[in-house]
């Protein structure tokens, strides 16, 4: 069930829509995020809010999963995410690499341990 839901989580618009993001939120999420811009914890109200700035700029999203491993309530998944942007909506391009392990809890993402990398 964890693994599908990981599954359902990036196949579907969470990336960009907070609507849908809202659906896979545990009300206790912490997001712990190693970015090439530095580290930042993110909650519940702090992930929505990127999710509706994502929503502005893009388009279009797509999770391109490379690799998922599930072991026991933590699933850990290995994607490129790719966005259209509103000024070129025909142009596919990648945003960033990403690797996540995420703790599932009352089927929701409760916490996750994110590296990203820009292309």
């Amino acid at each position: 069930m964890s693994k599908k839901l990981i599954q359902d989580f990036y196949k579907s618009d969470a990336l960009i829509n907070p609507e849908i993001m809202d659906q896979f939120l545990h009300p206790d999420i912490l997001l712990d995020w190693n970015s090439s811009t530095g580290f930042k914890q993110l909650n519940r109200d702090q992930l929505l809010s990127i999710t509706a700035e994502m929503n502005k700029a893009y388009v279009r999203s797509k999770a391109r999963i490379s690799h998922i491993v599930k072991e026991g309530n933590l699933v850990s998944v290995r994607y490129t995410h790719c966005i259209k942007t509103i000024e070129n909506p025909r142009e596919e391009m990648v945003l960033a690499h990403f690797m996540v392990i995420w703790e599932i809890k009352d089927d929701k993402l409760y916490r996750g341990f994110q590296i990203s990398q820009l292309p």
